[in-house]
This record gives C-alpha cells, structure tokens and sequence, in this order.
C-alpha cells in the first residue's frame, strides 16, 4: 500500500468561518491536504492560536487568516 505524501496542511479549530473559508480555498485547488485541529494540543495552540487558520506547505508556513490561492498554485508547481 502506498503512502499519500500530503504537501499542505491546514491548522485549524472548530467553529472558526475563516478556517472553514480556507478549507473551499484548498478544495478549489485540489491538491491533498491534511487538516490539523489544534485544540487541546498546548505547544500548538501557543504557537497558531491568534492566527488560525495557518496554512503549511512542505513543513512550512505559507500563510495564515487566508489562502492566498495564486501564490500557492504558483509554489506547488515549482
């Protein structure tokens, strides 16, 4: 069985609209992602908290509040 090897995460919590804006960013683009929910997790929380939704590409941050949805079609295909 292969492994998926998602390149986006999406750090999130529940009832937050701009994570759920951000999810219909990432469905548009249609690459996998894998949504993280940092609820409960103290070192995630501290490091996120005030600005969910995060959006990480290959480990890294690529932008937070909102999908910048050219930049990061731009930097999946390099």
């Amino acid at each position: 069985m292969n492994a998926v090897t998602t390149r986006i995460a999406l750090y999130t919590r529940p009832g937050c609209h701009l994570c759920e804006v951000a999810v219909e960013a990432l469905e548009r683009i249609g690459e996998p992602y894998q949504e993280i929910d940092i609820t409960g997790d103290r070192e995630l929380e501290a490091e996120y908290g005030d600005r969910i939704p995060v959006i990480m590409l290959d480990g890294r941050e690529h932008g937070y509040w909102r999908v910048e949805e050219e930049r990061l079609r731009r930097d999946l295909a390099r």
